[in-house]
């Protein structure tokens, strides 16, 4: 039987994170790569994800896989930034992270360049740093199981499909807001994450309501803050049985729909957007053996 990597579904999100992003330089050594990486894979310090281009290189089909997609026609800028390999390091111990990000990025050359790494954290119990809390509406137990993960698909089953956008915020702009202002644009009082009636149509609960689409859309978020230097936002990722409900989500926060822009837009915005399959695990190791390309 197939299970999902278990850290996918873990509560809370981790002390301490970090995203690494890679891209393929020398296809003839990927698979004595890819033999060096799986024993270590764990699926819960060490959560993986490949990329539509890792995919192909290694023959495999994988129904839903697709890169991250160019919406056109918004008013705002969703860029998409697709990689081979995506890694997702889970710890307490932010050294302890370092020590293992080294070793990864050595373990996969001369086949895999790590492109980018984000470190990330938890801040309170789940925030976001503009105080707010992340993922209120997150489906729970069974129900988290059904948003995120791929059922009644044979060895496909156990897998996950993953979005990582990273988000800058302006954090400066956003604390000279008033409160109430504040609250509007995510649809919820900060002070006890009720959410507003009031809220205009533009508030992010609002423009992401899971219960509100057709069919309903809900995903599975373990986002994270992100801090380097002067730059500061969320490391937003989000766990499907496809891309259909994030794609539905985002489309209605661009506009798309109905022309109003999520108030997110006001103090942040996306630089990066990329998909992921993230392969089950069988008898404790990471699962490739699904249908391969003719």
């Amino acid at each position: 039987m197939n299970h999902v990597q278990p850290g996918i579904l873990a509560t809370p999100v981790p002390a301490q994170a970090i995203h690494l992003f890679f891209s393929i330089t020398q296809a003839e050594s990927l698979q004595a790569a890819l033999d060096r990486l799986l024993p270590l894979v764990d699926g819960e310090q060490l959560v993986v994800g490949l990329g539509a281009s890792l995919t192909r290189q290694l023959g495999l089909e994988v129904p839903g896989l697709r890169s991250f997609p160019n919406l056109q026609g918004s008013s705002v800028d969703i860029p998409s930034t697709p990689h081979a390999l995506w890694l997702w390091l889970r710890g307490e111990d932010r050294g302890e992270l370092l020590h293992r990000k080294l070793h990864l990025q050595q373990l996969l050359a001369p086949a895999l360049q790590l492109m980018c790494s984000t470190e990330s954290f938890r801040y309170r119990s789940g925030h976001d740093l503009s105080g707010y809390e992340d993922g209120t509406e997150n489906p729970q137990d069974e129900d988290a199981l059904a948003a995120a993960v791929v059922s009644g698909q044979g060895n496909m089953d156990g897998s996950s499909f993953a979005v990582v956008q990273h988000w800058l915020h302006d954090l400066q702009y956003f604390a000279r807001l008033p409160a109430t202002e504040q609250d509007h644009i995510f649809g919820r009082r900060q002070s006890d994450n009720e959410e507003l009636e009031d809220a205009p149509d533009s508030a992010h609960v609002k423009r992401t309501a899971q219960e509100s689409f057709t069919p309903q859309a809900f995903i599975l978020r373990r986002s994270m803050p992100w801090a380097a230097g002067e730059q500061a936002g969320l490391v937003f990722l989000a766990f499907g049985h496809s891309f259909a409900a994030f794609e539905a989500q985002m489309q209605r926060m661009v506009g798309l729909e109905d022309g109003i822009v999520d108030g997110l837009f006001r103090f942040s915005r996306p630089i990066s957007g990329s998909y992921y399959w993230c392969p089950p695990l069988t008898d404790g190791r990471l699962c490739l053996d699904i249908h391969q390309s003719k």
